[in-house]
């Protein structure tokens, strides 16, 4: 004999209608209906649903259509043997309990019905008491095996999201964060929230804060192609060992191109921060929850992270949540947009906001657009962890952008330092050149003088014509000498301007004049151009007319064999613009950079000082010149001087 009850514990801690789920039944499965009945009867009053069934069929039948929790199994049927029907029953219907019933007292086809998938095991005839008793701690088992089952759920998705949220950090705290990166992590938090073993929303929606603050604006989205995409990833991890934002990588073109519909959801989103009553943008300044829930008809519940315990969530008839942060005044009902809830396709979602403690930076918006689950406490509270670390990605990678602009500004600083500390050296360099310059000017300058006088007067006084040869000579170079000690002059004098009216027609063409003589041994013609002949512009007139009378001779050394200079001007903007053109040869290309430095010159004879000496004139004049090499036609150089204080 088997001893079905006796040394088991009598206390049940389970009341009858925790041992079965809504709709759950339990099946009296026997032959006889005298058996079956009584029983039925008997469990009836105990507060269990009972079905029976006299065959194999018709029990088949009752899994097929019944939610059936438990099945007293009567070896001996008509059609099968329940011993038979046992293993397809367990493969098929692996949540069902079994306790299996016989008239036969066997040892050992009591541990083969245990074997093969039975619960517990009960020879007839057996008082009804005892098959109670096996009946609750079997259901009491069953349940014991579901919450289990959940628990593990539960800690499944616990670990995901520590070792979701884990490698965020891993990934914040090793690097700073470029726009990309971010963009990788936040994607990676929209899928967490998605995820099967993560909070298991439908949609997740992005919206943030544009560059100048002026417009929340959709980001990214994930729906329900990633979200099945999305549920994989815990299992690739745990098989492949992958690392989570790998996976992420991969899934971000695959979800831009599948969640269509989100992502046009998402791009649509545009509201101007100033719209203040906007639910999206009152959650992101105040910096809290809101809930908006079909069942109390879609009014907008604000969260308190600080004591969720004084939340009240209602149906119909709830209280709105009182805000401790608003003087314990009643929290009015905020208007939630009906372009929301239409571009949404959704009257039930959480909006989390994003921020640090300096700055808003957008919102998380998630649903459960497919199922139409309600959104939980729990999963409110899972969502504004990883929000939270959204918001820490977003404002390390804020920071690290102001700290790259901050080392830039600092590097061009640095720069224009060694610049101006190069100029520094240059200026003293010239500085003393300058000097020693001066100095050479006056100790040469009247000797110079005083050889080409004397040779001036010597050839006047000669007929010899071999000493004639000699003194031109002398009195040739003595010339350029003097020339060469005038430019040296003008360049380190740095005289004070002498600032007065002066008509610049006028002036042009008396420099012209002066060097007539050489254009008409050089066959050069010239040409004047100049709308007003009648303005004056105030410059320093020997300067000025220096100037110019060095760039009219740089223009006829450039042309040995005849060509054309041409001077024009042009009256713009409050500016005078004076080109002189020639069509010599010009200066090549790689030493327009270099002519303006002091002694640099591309002629066998000269001092290099001409354009620097130009670059000075116009430079303290206000105005600044430019070179223009134009291939076949020679040089251009435009004077450019401001017409302050001048006069028509």
């Amino acid at each position: 004999m088997v001893d079905t009850v006796s040394g088991l514990r009598q206390h049940i801690s389970l009341s009858p209608d925790q041992l079965l789920y809504e709709g759950e039944v339990i099946a009296i499965v026997d032959d006889d209906p005298a058996i079956r009945e009584p029983l039925q009867i008997f469990l009836e009053e105990q507060g269990l649903n009972i079905v029976q069934a006299g065959t194999a069929q018709e029990l088949l039948a009752l899994l097929d259509n019944r939610k059936v929790a438990l099945i007293l199994l009567d070896i001996g049927l008509p059609d099968i043997d329940g011993r038979s029907l046992l293993p397809k029953i367990v493969d098929n219907h692996r949540d069902v309990a079994i306790v299996m019933l016989t008239g036969i007292a066997d040892l050992k086809i009591a541990l083969d019905c245990i074997r093969e998938g039975a619960d517990d095991y009960l020879s007839k005839p057996a008082q009804f008491n005892e098959i109670l008793f096996v009946v609750k701690k079997t259901l009491e088992k069953r349940r014991l095996v579901f919450e289990n089952r959940k628990y593990q759920e539960d800690l499944e998705k616990a670990h995901f999201r520590i070792h979701v949220l884990h490698q965020l950090s891993i990934k914040m705290n090793t690097a700073y964060l470029s726009t990309v990166e971010v963009d990788e992590i936040l994607q990676a938090i929209l899928v967490g929230i998605t995820a099967n073993e993560g909070l298991r929303f439908n949609r997740a929606f992005l919206a943030m804060f544009d560059q100048s603050g002026e417009f929340l604006e959709g980001r990214m989205a994930i729906g329900p192609s990633c979200r099945s995409d999305a549920a994989k990833i815990w299992t690739e991890i745990q098989k492949n060992e992958m690392n989570f934002l790998e996976i992420v990588h991969d899934l971000r073109s695959h979800c831009t191109d599948e969640d269509l519909e989100v992502n046009r959801i998402v791009k649509s989103l545009r509201i101007p921060s100033s719209d203040h009553q906007n639910i999206l943008i009152q959650s992101s300044h105040e910096k809290r929850s809101i809930r908006v829930e079909r069942e109390n008809g879609s009014l907008p519940m604000p969260l308190d992270r600080r004591n969720r315990s004084e939340m009240i969530y209602g149906t119909g008839k709830s209280k709105m949540h009182i805000d401790r942060r608003s003087n314990n005044e009643e929290q009015k009902p905020l208007p939630v947009p009906q372009e929301l809830i239409n571009l949404l396709g959704e009257d039930s979602f959480i909006i989390v906001p994003l921020y640090s403690p300096s700055r808003s930076f957008g919102v998380i918006i998630a649903d459960n657009f497919i199922t139409r689950q309600r959104i939980m406490d729990s999963h409110v509270s899972a969502l504004e962890l990883f929000a939270s670390q959204a918001s820490l990605a977003i404002e390390h990678s804020h920071l690290y952008a102001e700290m790259q602009k901050k080392i830039g500004e600092l590097q061009e600083l640095n720069e224009e330092l060694d610049k101006n500390k190069n100029l520094l050296v240059e200026a003293e360099r010239y500085s003393a050149l300058g000097q020693m310059s001066a100095q050479l000017v006056h100790a040469i300058r009247n000797p110079i003088t005083s050889i080409g006088g004397v040779s001036r007067i010597l050839s006047k006084k000669t007929k010899n014509e071999e000493w004639l040869k000699y003194l031109k000579v002398i009195i040739k170079e003595t010339a350029r000498l003097e020339a060469t000690l005038e430019d040296l002059f003008d360049f380190v004098g740095q005289a004070e301007l002498k600032i007065e009216p002066v008509q610049l027609y006028s002036m042009l063409r008396k420099t012209l004049m002066l060097v007539q003589p050489d254009m008409l041994k050089h066959n050069i013609t010239w040409e004047l151009e100049m709308a007003d002949p009648e303005l004056e512009i105030n410059v320093d007139h020997k300067q000025m007319r220096q100037m110019f009378l060095h760039l009219v001779k740089n223009a006829i050394e450039a042309m040995p064999n005849g060509g054309k200079i041409s001077l024009s001007v042009e009256i713009k903007d409050g500016w005078a613009h004076i080109s002189v053109h020639d069509t010599g040869a010009g200066i090549p290309e790689n030493y327009i950079e270099k002519a303006t430095d002091p002694f640099f010159t591309t002629k066998t004879y000269g001092t290099g000082m001409g354009l620097t000496m130009v670059q000075r004139v116009t430079k303290s004049h206000g105005g600044n010149f430019s070179m223009n090499q134009h291939e076949g036609s020679g040089l251009e150089i435009t004077i450019n001087l401001p017409l302050q204080n001048s006069q028509t």
